[in-house]
């Protein structure tokens, strides 16, 4: 990403509507298996450490980020090991972990989704998953993906495929940001945008509050959306 979207990460990710949203998801499905299995678990494109800050301290965490700036920041904020590298060759030993996120990872574009995915397998244990968000729909790319290095957006028979192409078992995946889709839309598509910066900032107090009320209903809905701002997959290493 731009540097400046890491110093914007770390001062709104703790707050803003969308970071909280993604999070309850993604500790959603870890709490799933964490039921299943403490085994450590991996944060994989960690960036300023929101989510690590997260996890229950029970559970062994390690992070890791490409960004130093970011690592730094990751570590202070979460108190967690951070380690330097990529996703597409992770500096860990096979069957270290018994999961591992990638939340909006697989996306950018110095991330090679086939290479990155052989190598997650290699680190997970047997029966270990892998939870995945990506962003949803290539006709979604936008300013924000370009502030932020998105390369790709997926639909969710595209999520799925590069999962079991990898050699993944796919548990379950649906969309999810789907009552906030057409308000996503409209912003994103509109001929003048007010902004070339991401979508990344500090919304006013009422606004956020409205966002992620939209998002925590749509999360208790008893039925999967058939379209959506992301796609959420959680796969199993065989």
């Amino acid at each position: 990403m731009e540097p400046e979207e890491y110093t914007r990460m770390a001062a709104v990710e703790d707050r803003m509507w969308w970071y909280r949203a993604l999070h309850a998801r993604m500790l959603d499905a870890l709490v799933e298996q964490h039921d299943a299995s403490p085994d450590p678990v991996l944060d994989a494109g960690c960036g300023t450490g929101g989510l690590l800050t997260l996890l229950n301290p029970a559970h062994a965490a390690f992070g890791l980020e490409w960004n130093a700036a970011a690592a730094a920041m990751a570590a202070a904020k979460s108190g967690r090991p951070i380690a330097r590298g990529s996703i597409n060759e992770l500096p860990f030993a096979e069957n270290s972990f018994g999961t591992v996120i990638a939340a909006d990872v697989l996306c950018h574009t110095a991330v090679e989704p086939a290479r990155a995915l052989a190598d997650i397998r290699r680190v997970l244990r047997p029966k270990g998953r892998l939870i995945v968000n990506m962003p949803a729909f290539r006709g979604l790319m936008s300013v924000h993906d370009a502030k932020v290095h998105n390369a790709r957006r997926m639909n969710l028979r595209e999520t799925r495929t590069m999962l079991e192409d990898a050699g993944f078992r796919v548990i379950r995946a649906g969309y999810w940001n789907g009552l906030l889709l057409p308000l996503m839309i409209l912003h994103r598509k509109l001929p003048v945008r007010s902004s070339e910066r991401s979508d990344v900032a500090v919304f006013p107090p009422w606004l956020d509050r409205m966002l992620h009320g939209m998002t925590e209903l749509e999360r208790r809905l008893p039925l999967r959306l058939p379209a959506g701002g992301s796609v959420l997959a959680v796969a199993e290493r065989p």
